[in-house]
């Protein structure tokens, strides 16, 4: 096989049961999605005792993808048995082929999970799913599982499935090693590494305990349990084992380990009041939840104690069954990555993406970007760039939730290094309520630092130009936006974002005193990235800069065309008044003429024209009639507004009247990155602001 092909599908089976490819799935759907503007998902055999089919359902639902849950799949696994009972394998196939035929046309690029364990025979699954995979014209990617396997058997299975994919003439895309334990991890990687180019590429993942170990919620919707105690979201905590709490308090607690289930008889009221009471030591570990059985439940004045605890980080269920059936039947949910475990689709991601070779897989599948760039395709691509030069990012406001569950996304996927501000026992306290894991963060108390005396001497040293005071000095250096500030301005970390719990001014007035602007930058200011259905456009200044002069307004437009190439949007920069062209008079529209005139001084080499109207930047017909010959008019990309009430007013109308995400607002300018984010922000935009911070540290 060469070792590029132009694909425009791909078929993901495992070759046998439980080998971990919904990962895999997830981690392919996430790649092609940064490429490509439409991708299509296709299910051939969908589960029949599971509705709906967590597969289907998670990945219609993660990219919501324009195909109905119908229109996705063709058959129930028990309509197949039935089928192939009767002999009617080719019917099965047909059908297939018949429904994929009939939507793909509708889509850049498909992605087609394969089915397992019909229940007719092993050999018919395998051998069906590669047939199926070469008559969609599909590069085929083979899972298997490393789970209780030994080096020499993986290997001869690796040799095996290579062997049958090439003899059926399909396109072997690559085989994934999944779940793989640590005591052959090793020798099997170095034992795929250097493969001969025309080959198919075997990428080996490790076992992670907590993708192959249910929540505290599904074993409580497996055993038909009910929630007593807790936070509803603590059900999402992932039980990576299950103890039996039969012993005294004293030595049962000498035995619980970090993520244990703990499973006793509901009238044991020491061993749950003393589990309950480990969330309060830093000598104890985290446990993940407790399982009253015998249908059991602890008493009043019990009860009342439990619950004016004022930490409810652990859950605490109740099952009918006693304690022994209890604990058999736990040992039996199959863990699943859900759409309602967030926590879980991060972590599969993290671990695909750190052991699979992104970029050999897109040369093999001979893809390139596509021109039509989708919100969705925007924001997948800022992790992957952020990633390419880890940066170590500082989240000052750790008493936000949101804050927490962004810097858990980020290190799960391995985005950034993360650095936050606090009590160190706090910030964990509330993680842990949250069931959020910071294991390898790095919290700093400020007011305790010893780096406090340095900083305040530092920005003394600043400011006393202006008449600060040492005490003022000190004051400053209490607040976490000025401490923080003074972190990135020192180099210990690479940038900031703030502005969860904070008003703009609160975050980037430290940015101004104490980072500034990079030499030969006139001014900071800022730009959202406005992703429509089709493009990603620029809007800059719409969050700092309220009436900026001429010269000031040259030097928005320059940052944000540098802005917009840094993220991959060729600048071409309209610079926007109430008039195109020489139409309109007066000193606003003189402003702009001035604007552009600075700008193309300075920087010959960007296309900057105006003053152009809205419609005469964007709509190409309206430009053929107002700007006719201009290589801006009905093609910007970078859009340069007079003043922040205009900008402001008109991204979010931009905003709300198209459905188009904003991202920012992103601050330029500065020697070092600090941005800040909405008081309004959702953790993806959290996340998403941070990576944008990576990228621009990197960039400088």
């Amino acid at each position: 096989m060469n070792e590029k092909q132009d694909q425009k599908a791909i078929y993901i089976t495992s070759l046998e049961p439980r080998a971990g490819k919904l990962m895999v799935t997830l981690g392919m759907m996430e790649l092609i999605s940064r490429e490509v503007s439409k991708v299509g998902f296709f299910r051939p055999v969908i589960r029949s005792e599971q509705e709906p089919d967590n597969d289907l359902n998670l990945i219609l639902k993660r990219y919501d993808l324009d195909i109905s849950y119908k229109d996705a799949y063709v058959f129930r696994v028990d309509e197949v048995q039935a089928l192939g009972a009767e002999g009617r394998f080719k019917e099965i196939v047909q059908a297939i082929l018949e429904k994929y035929n009939g939507i793909k046309g509708n889509y850049d690029f498909m992605i087609i999970e394969g089915f397992e364990s019909s229940g007719i025979s092993s050999g018919f699954d395998v051998d069906a799913n590669i047939n199926i995979a070469k008559n969609l014209g599909a590069g085929l990617i083979g899972v298997i599982s490393g789970r209780g396997q030994k080096f020499k058997e993986i290997v001869e299975e690796v040799r095996l499935t290579a062997d049958t994919v090439e003899a059926e003439g399909c396109f072997h895309l690559a085989t994934m090693v999944n779940r793989v334990g640590p005591e052959c991890y090793n020798k099997l990687r170095d034992e795929f590494r250097n493969r001969p180019d025309e080959s198919a590429p075997v990428y080996v993942i490790p076992d992670v305990r907590e993708l192959s170990s249910p929540t505290v919620g599904e074993i409580m919707e497996g055993l038909e349990g009910r929630f007593i105690y807790g936070e509803k979201g603590s059900l999402n905590r992932i039980a990576t084992q299950f103890k039996v709490a039969a012993m005294t308090l004293d030595n049962y607690l000498s035995y619980i380990e970090n993520g244990d289930l703990i499973i006793t008889p509901g009238d044991r009221e020491d061993i749950v009041v003393g589990t309950l009471s480990t969330i309060f030591s830093r000598a104890f570990p985290n446990i993940a939840g407790i399982l009253l059985t015998g249908g059991l439940i602890p008493g009043r004045r019990v009860r009342h104690l439990i619950e004016g605890m004022r930490n409810r980080a652990i859950p605490i269920i109740s099952v009918e069954a006693d304690t022994f059936t209890a604990a058999m039947s736990a040992n039996q949910v199959t863990p699943l990555i859900r759409p309602d475990i967030p926590k879980k689709i991060e972590l599969a991601l993290g671990v695909f993406e750190s052991q699979v070779d992104i970029e050999g897989i897109k040369r093999r599948l001979n893809i390139s970007a596509s021109e039509i760039v989708t919100p969705l395709m925007f924001e997948f691509r800022l992790f992957e760039w952020a990633k390419k030069e880890k940066k170590r990012i500082l989240l000052p406001e750790s008493h936000d939730d949101r804050i927490l569950k962004a810097a858990e996304v980020l290190r799960t996927r391995e985005v950034v290094d993360i650095m936050m501000l606090g009590k160190k026992d706090e910030v964990l306290e509330r993680a842990s309520i949250l069931g959020v894991d910071l294991p390898d963060v790095d919290i700093i108390d400020h007011t305790k630092s010893p780096l406090l005396a340095k900083f305040v001497e530092q920005f003394y040293e600043m400011r006393k130009h202006k008449g600060i005071t040492m005490d003022a000095a000190r004051d400053a250096m209490l607040d976490i936006n000025y401490f923080g500030t003074m972190l990135v301005y020192n180099d210990l970390v690479d940038g900031m974002v703030s502005g969860a719990a904070h008003a703009t001014q609160d975050v980037l007035r430290p940015a101004f005193q104490i980072i500034k602007t990079k030499p030969g930058v006139l001014i900071a200011s800022s730009v959202f990235f406005m992703c429509l259905p089709t493009k990603v456009m620029v809007f800059g200044d719409c969050a700092v800069n309220p009436d900026p002069n001429a010269r000031e307004l040259a030097a928005i437009a320059i940052s944000s065309a540098d802005t917009a190439s840094a993220f991959g949007v060729e600048p071409r920069v309209a610079m926007l008044s109430y008039s195109t062209g020489e139409s309109g008079k007066g000193k606003d529209v003189e402003k702009v003429k001035e604007a552009v005139r600075i700008a193309k001084e300075l920087r010959p080499d960007l296309l900057i024209e105006g003053p152009l109207q809205y419609d005469a930047a964007v709509d190409k017909d309206v430009a053929m009639k107002k700007a006719p010959g201009s290589k801006v008019a009905g093609r910007a990309t970078v859009l340069i507004f007079p003043d922040l009430n205009t900008g402001n007013n008109t991204y979010k109308a931009v905003q709300r009247s198209s459905n188009a995400v904003a991202i920012g607002p992103v601050v330029q300018g500065l020697k070092k990155p600090v941005n800040d984010l909405s008081r309004g922000c959702m953790v993806e935009d959290v996340a998403n602001t941070v990576a944008i911070t990576a990228i621009q540290a990197a960039r400088n």
